[in-house]
């Protein structure tokens, strides 16, 4: 046997072992024997470099450090799921599908448990693994190939002949074992631990160096595909054993339930079970088999119709309320955050939780020294039920609400009609640096590398003190700073350059403006072709736009004319910044010059789902029957309007009609 022919034969013998260990959990060799193979490997690859290839067992390290993550398409959305947290939420689910397929018969389902790890898609083309990213926002995501090679349970070639293309969606994670050894090394390394296993794989999975992540226990389970209807499958079932055949991890606590009473019992099971597994499951989730059916469900806007995931009760333990500090937000907002006793909470050590505003904290009646009852609410935020009365001893002091900011010392007010106490001085400096959070943030800009720590610490130093010091930003200012180097300076200023013309709105999501957030910007965008234009407005026209309110559209305007509002404005346009609308291909977009009004209850989404779905293709959104309206759609019940439309001569459309003009049915 020659060196290529002993090549070929290492590398299979790798991936059988390597499946049958990290996959089946059924290692048919020993360790040391594994690593004997993996070291020959390794010495004839070296001699022989033009012999590697890339599904090798060889190439799941070695990539070289990257500078910063590149940004990933998805080619189809990875949708995120509804949540339903009791018995009746689950048959509720079943009847509004039945219902919206009009069915008569039950339909079957799978369920799987919901692993609270981190969301990633592996591209395979030919069968071999050339693309692995995250899930980001669903629709762009982070390029982690370098990272995903290095994952044992996951094939660098999958086992039997695959489709030409085959997009695997699944869950990377960590096993509680594994974050219990990790975080033993971080503590001896003179780093802080993770706080659980989520965090531990997201943090793995993001580490620049691909040697790091190689060192994390990292594991991975399957739980389906962007488009099932290339594996010849007919079901998730069917297709999550078709998966496992190709050597794709698939978690066996999944099973096929005939009746939504199975599910229900399945659920109760998965409860059972949670504690007693090596991961953790924060819930269920619970899908309709067949495909045919989820092609006839379809999706909303960011949830598929046809799955849902149940969620476990959010776990509960009692603790201590040690102190009561208000924080500034950055419209002024002062918010009440508890300071607790250590408490571990559902693996969660929970030291904070906020009590979100003065009338919340008078209805729970908290005194400092109350023994009070916590949850992580959807295992994840921290809140207090209640205080534990019975428990006190008359040493307990009431919580008493501000006068004055505690970070400006300026008076703080409390608008009538509102539950929530301000500081009303703009110049207020937690106010400037909850801004400049914002303004970076993903909610904001999104500026890779200008997180709350660095906003902290160049605010600190007086390198910025508001929004358009961000763009005057200079390497040579940054990088002998604690913390900072030549290329992490170098990073920064690069990322803050290429926002220098973001979408009008996002641009106007991140000045922060009170009552102007996402969804308010993106219908200024969508009504607007630029922000000289937006603020010419006047409230009446702001008024008259299908989604801004009276709150939102008195801020506008109060901003754009207040002198700190025309000074931010003007000092950004001296320095470059440009918004600019999003470039939209309208020839290619169904509604493009469109006006559509809708009329009635909608059964397949929600009115402003609806709303965003037209502005998504192209259209605009009407609120009365007008010549310029094109089309009316009309739900259950519909109004008057209809009858205008029918006066006018206009088209009007049902729900299923609309969905297939824009191709959603």
């Amino acid at each position: 046997m020659d060196d290529a022919q002993r090549i070929l034969e290492l590398r299979r013998q790798l991936n059988d072992h390597g499946y049958r260990y990290y996959t089946l959990d059924a290692p048919t060799i020993s360790d040391a024997e594994y690593d004997r193979l993996f070291r020959e490997l390794l010495d004839l690859e070296s001699r022989h470099p033009e012999l590697v290839t890339e599904d090798s067992p060889s190439r799941r390290i070695g990539a070289p450090p990257l500078d910063s993550f590149t940004q990933v398409q998805h080619r189809l959305p990875m949708l995120s799921l509804e949540n339903a947290f009791t018995e009746a939420d689950i048959v509720a689910f079943e009847e509004r599908l039945r219902r919206f397929l009009n069915l008569t018969e039950k339909p079957a389902y799978v369920i799987e448990p919901k692993l609270d790890g981190l969301a990633v898609e592996l591209v395979y083309r030919d069968g071999l693994l050339v693309q692995g990213s995250t899930r980001g926002d669903g629709q762009t995501g982070e390029d982690i190939t370098d990272q995903i090679r290095t994952v044992k349970s996951i094939p660098l070639r999958l086992h039997h002949p695959a489709p030409d293309l085959l997009e695997i969606r699944g869950e990377v994670y960590m096993e509680n074992d594994g974050l219990t050894k990790l975080n033993e090394q971080q503590l001896q390394a003179g780093r802080p631990p993770f706080a659980n296993p989520r965090n531990a794989a997201a943090g793995s999975l993001r580490q620049l160096d691909p040697a790091i992540t190689a060192r994390r226990p990292l594991k991975f389970f399957t739980y389906g595909v962007a488009t099932p209807k290339d594996t010849g499958c007919s079901g998730q079932y069917e297709l999550l054993n078709y998966l496992a055949t190709l050597g794709l991890p698939v978690n066996q606590l999944t099973r096929r339930c005939p009746t939504i009473a199975e599910v229900i019992a399945g659920f109760a099971e998965f409860a059972a079970l949670r504690h007693s597994l090596p991961y953790e499951i924060d819930g269920m989730v619970i899908k309709v088999d067949s495909f045919q059916l989820q092609d006839r469900l379809g999706s909303k806007v960011r949830a598929p119709r046809w799955a849902i995931a149940c969620k476990f009760p959010p776990q509960q333990e009692t603790t201590r309320l040690i102190d009561v500090e208000f924080q500034v937000g950055r419209t002024g907002a002062i918010t009440p955050v508890a300071i607790l006793q250590p408490v571990t909470v559902g693996g969660v050590t929970v030291s904070r939780a906020t009590l979100h505003n003065q009338d919340e904290l008078a209805r729970k009646d908290l005194r400092i020294g109350d023994t009070v009852l916590v949850q992580r609410a959807g295992d994840v935020i921290p809140e207090i039920v209640l205080a534990i009365t019975a428990q006190r001893d008359g040493t307990e002091t009431p919580v008493v609400m501000p006068t004055l900011c505690p970070a400006c010392r300026q008076p703080l007010t409390r608008p009538a009609g509102e539950a929530v106490t301000r500081c009303q001085n703009l110049h207020c400096t937690a106010q400037r640096l909850q801004g400049l959070i914002h303004f970076a943030s993903k909610a904001g800009l999104d500026i890779e590398g200008l997180g709350k720590k660095n906003v902290e610490q160049l605010l600190e130093l007086g390198l910025i003190t508001d929004i358009p010091d961000i763009y005057t930003l200079e390497p040579s200012s940054l990088e002998n700073l604690d913390g900072w180097g030549t290329r992490s300076a170098e990073n920064l200023v690069a990322a803050i350059r290429a926002k220098t013309r973001p979408p009008l709105g996002r641009f106007l999501a991140a000045l922060g403006i009170r009552y102007i957030g996402e969804i308010s910007a993106a219908v200024l965008e969508s009504h607007f072709s630029s922000l000289a234009q937006l603020r010419q407005a006047t409230r009446e026209q702001l008024l008259e736009i299908e989604g801004i309110g009276e709150q939102a559209a008195t801020s506008l305007i109060d901003f754009f004319t207040s002198r700190r509002g025309r000074e931010l404005l003007q000092r950004l346009e001296d320095i470059g910044v440009q918004p600019l609308p999003p470039a939209v291909d309208t020839g290619s977009q169904p509604l493009a010059g469109h006006v559509v009004l809708f009329t009635g209850s909608l059964q397949s989404m929600s009115r402003d789902e609806a709303k965003k779905l037209v502005r998504d293709h192209g259209g605009q959104i009407a609120t009365s029957v007008t010549q310029k309206t094109t089309h009316i759609v009309a739900g259950d019940k519909p109004g008057s309007k209809i009858r205008k439309a029918e006066e006018l001569g206009k088209q009007i459309l049902s729900e299923d009609q609309f969905l297939a003009l824009i191709g959603s049915r």
